[in-house]
């Protein structure tokens, strides 16, 4: 029988976090945990121009913190019946004003004049459901649950 070689196998390697991982970008599907919106979602705000993501050296999307709060801001607005194409205008307002660089050209002023109408009208047919409910529930023994619901239903 011929002399056997035996090697040591075992290596210790030592992770060294990517750039993306030392900066705390999350992906895709922690971004739709914590915000309540399907990945497909986020994906469709992206193609609209809605949200632009970071891509890693694997291809994967990356999202920060600031991408977390814009695709609850988004979904946000869509929930309150604002289409897709008013809302990217709103964001690049937004932020045209958090910058103090407000500019409006005319052709926006006037989609947004145009929308503001049916904002309003969503507005108060909101306040009117809301003043409707808050009313029967204060008149029946469930009274405490407006309260409760002002506190964050908790």
């Amino acid at each position: 029988m011929s002399p056997t070689l035996e090697f040591d196998t075992d290596v210790n390697v030592k992770h060294e976090p990517s750039h993306d991982e030392a900066v705390g970008a999350m992906r895709i599907g922690e971004v739709a945990r914590r915000t309540g919106v399907a990945p497909r979602l986020v994906r469709y705000y992206e193609q609209q121009g809605l949200l632009l993501a970071e891509r890693a050296a694997n291809g994967y999307r990356t999202y920060t913190e600031d991408d977390v709060e814009r695709v609850s801001r988004v979904a946000s607005m869509v929930r309150a019946g604002i289409p897709t194409r008013l809302i990217r205008v709103l964001l690049d307002m937004e932020e045209a004003v958090a910058q103090e660089h407000p500019a409006c050209p005319r052709t926006v002023a006037e989609l947004l004049a145009s929308e503001l109408g049916g904002i309003e009208d969503r507005i108060a047919c909101l306040t009117r459901s809301r003043d409707t409910i808050r009313e029967v529930l204060a008149r029946t023994e469930h009274a405490a649950l407006v309260s409760e619901a002002a506190d964050g239903g908790s």
